[in-house]
């Protein structure tokens, strides 16, 4: 992008001063009633985890009647207590809905805040009749409930996206390499909410079109475009403007009201480790880290990991040693197959699995030319004639993989991480390399949710780049669940 015309960004923020974006009253209806029924669903929820965690409380036996009416009475005052820390929490916010791990974090965030205020009142109330199990039980009720109920909205709601609601429309400034990525994320994943009108640049010629979304003209036209398109948020490629450009933009456009300021990384093909600010001589320099987690979020990942594995290979094993015979009567050879991965920073290892293909595999692939092509280029195949008739009943439901748990414990991968790398394919996925190789893969994740061998490799790459980007425990977790049904059922495990 050349230089930004000479502007007065005075003047713009005269154009822009009453400016707000026209929604039509349907959409604005529509957040409305959402913002409607999360407060209901939260208000069922809750009231849902308090009687529960009650029942359970006294399960083995019956409550004094002055108990019961005690803490439902306590119930009666607790919920609109913590719907209102909710709020002040943002989880009713827009800016905040539809976003699943943020949500999972304000919801134990908020419950806990609710959580220890009950605690100060009841230190402070004299005869202590509020019981702590109780109100252990609801605090942990009230976090799985409302995730629930959070969770299907989410999914209503990413439909009702698909078909064009309940989306905010954004403009993206630089139609270079980094904002054709930026447009294609944004129109790959519709559930993030947001609809690209266009592309304003100064190097493109306008009605011209780039990654599918149209160049509307140069970006001293911006006011125009923004009115022209109700536009809600813009996003500035901060790789296509010079410093003096971005903090030109910046000043003009990031105090109007009614439009929302985005500045991309500029690093995008580098940078999803994380940043540090640190001052070295009173200087603020800026620290690249060399993996994604850190801390806090290393150890929770870890205690993940083992929290699974440990407790699933020792109920496990006779499953391991059923498994082990079968594979050693079925074909001559080992019975575990060591493949070679990447690991995090390029660290190479030893990838345990099931033996599933014949030992002279090769000698039976070179029959087929046609299939060697397909596997040069995808490193799958559908139709594998190398593979025994026990190793496809163990693919087809992803038990070859099981050897891997000792890999986990070796903390060389992960439960859930992006697909391994073998070395050979690293030149495949160009300038995401480094960027997938800053933590370590997983026996499960994102593609193995979405379809496994099914989808094209290039989405695989993608997926696994969210993940990447957009880690949290919470994503995890949700990811450790979807697995379970996704090898069930078998979708494209070949």
């Amino acid at each position: 992008m050349s230089e930004i015309s000479p502007i007065s960004w005075q003047q713009i923020h005269a154009e822009l001063e009453d400016y707000a974006p026209a929604r039509p009253v349907a959409g604005r209806v529509l957040w409305g009633l959402f913002i409607l029924a999360w407060v209901l669903t939260d208000f069922q929820m809750v009231v849902l985890a308090f009687w529960f965690s009650f029942r359970l409380r006294y399960l083995t036996g019956g409550a004094d009647p002055f108990i019961q009416l005690f803490h439902g009475f306590l119930t009666f005052l607790l919920i609109p207590l913590w719907l209102l820390i909710f709020g002040i929490f943002g989880l009713y916010n827009p800016k905040n809905l539809l976003n699943g791990f943020r949500e999972y974090g304000l919801i134990w965030r908020a419950a806990t805040i609710g959580m220890l205020s009950v605690v100060i009142g009841g230190f402070m109330e004299r005869n202590q009749l509020v019981d702590r199990w109780w109100l252990l039980l609801a605090w942990g009720l009230s976090i799985f409930f409302m995730s629930i109920g959070r969770f299907w909205l989410r999914r209503i709601a990413y439909v009702l996206r698909q078909r064009g609601f309940l989306l905010s429309r954004a403009l993206i400034v630089g139609a270079n390499e980094e904002g054709r990525v930026l447009a294609e994320q944004l129109l790959h994943h519709r559930s993030a909410g947001l609809y690209v009108v266009g592309f304003a640049d100064d190097q493109r010629r306008p009605g011209t079109h780039w990654a599918g979304v149209p160049v509307l003209g140069r970006v001293k036209y911006l006011p125009q475009f923004i009115r022209q398109h109700n536009v809600d948020e813009l996003i500035v490629c901060t790789s296509a403007c010079k410093r003096e450009e971005m903090l030109t933009l910046f000043k003009t456009y990031g105090v109007v009201k009614g439009l929302n300021l985005r500045l991309s990384s500029g690093l995008f093909e580098i940078i999803t480790t994380g940043l540090e600010v640190s001052e070295v001589a009173f200087v603020p320099l800026t620290r690249v880290n060399t993996v994604r987690l850190t801390g806090i979020n290393r150890s929770a990942k870890l205690v993940l990991d083992y929290l699974v594995v440990l407790p699933f290979m020792l109920i496990g094993l006779p499953l391991f040693l059923v498994i082990l015979l079968a594979v050693k009567l079925d074909s001559p050879g080992p019975i575990f197959h060591r493949r070679r991965v990447l690991g995090m920073n390029g660290k190479q290892f030893d990838a345990f699995k099931f033996r599933t293909m014949y030992v002279n595999g090769d000698e039976i692939l070179a029959q087929y030319p046609e299939l060697q092509a397909e596997l040069a280029q995808n490193h799958k195949l559908k139709d594998d004639p190398r593979i025994t008739r026990i190793g496809r009943f163990l693919r087809h439901y992803s038990l070859d993989e099981l050897p891997q748990f000792w890999n986990v414990l070796r903390q060389e991968m992960s439960l859930i991480g992006p697909r391994m790398i073998a070395p050979e394919e690293i030149a495949m996925y160009s300038k995401w390399d480094i960027n997938l190789l800053t933590v370590r893969p997983g026996i499960t994740g994102m593609w193995q949710v979405s379809g496994r061998s099914d989808i094209a490799y290039d989405e695989r790459v993608r997926l696994d780049m969210f993940y990447v980007r957009n880690w949290t425990i919470w994503l995890d977790i949700s990811l450790l669940m979807r697995t379970i049904p996704a090898v069930i059922a078998g979708r494209g495990a070949y």
